[in-house]
């Protein structure tokens, strides 16, 4: 059985399930998914100016090259340490957007290969960070809060030391 059949045959039963169980437990489903409906509609328009305001600095940052001039000033302390300077831009994409950085590990992928240093290097990286400041500003700015200091140094902190143990386990075990 392949993963599609599986996903068409999951869906409809755990909408049963949710019917049945709603059945026996006497909730009022129709009136339960309305509420839903109406929280999430409310939730959509208090989570949008951040989300938009997280699109527009992410657009600013990747169209002006500034990545690129920074990169460019980084090079000299990028070889002294043996950091390949193309795994930076991921780096500091990553803790900002998932898609975003997703396309710079596929463009990875493409230009230098999935088993190569670096495709190595930018899997471990995708795989081990997540979208830092992203969560921060959805999540924190949904609720209303404003003090994110805290948060979001521990969550950068575990980004850089994701980016040194991912460059020092690839190159240790390939």
């Amino acid at each position: 059985m392949n993963f599609i059949t599986l996903g068409n045959i999951l869906l409809p039963i755990v909408v049963l399930i949710v019917i049945v169980v709603s059945l026996y437990k006497n909730v009022p489903l129709y009136d339960v998914f309305v509420e839903g409906a109406k929280e999430g509609i409310k939730l959509g328009f208090q989570v949008f100016p951040c989300l938009l305001g997280m699109i527009f600095g992410i657009n600013i940052l990747l169209k002006s090259n500034l990545i690129a001039d920074f990169l460019g000033l980084l090079n000299p302390l990028l070889s002294v340490l043996h950091i390949p300077k193309e795994i930076i831009p991921l780096s500091i994409i990553r803790p900002i957007s998932g898609n975003a950085s997703f396309a710079l590990m596929v463009d990875i992928f493409k230009n230098y290969g999935v088993d190569s240093y670096l495709g190595r290097i930018a899997a471990v990286m995708q795989g081990a960070t997540d979208t830092t400041i992203y969560v921060i500003s959805l999540y924190f700015g949904s609720i209303g809060i404003k003090n994110i200091r805290y948060a979001l140094k521990a969550g950068l902190f575990a980004d850089f030391i994701t980016l040194v143990v991912s460059i020092l386990l690839i190159t240790l075990f390939f």
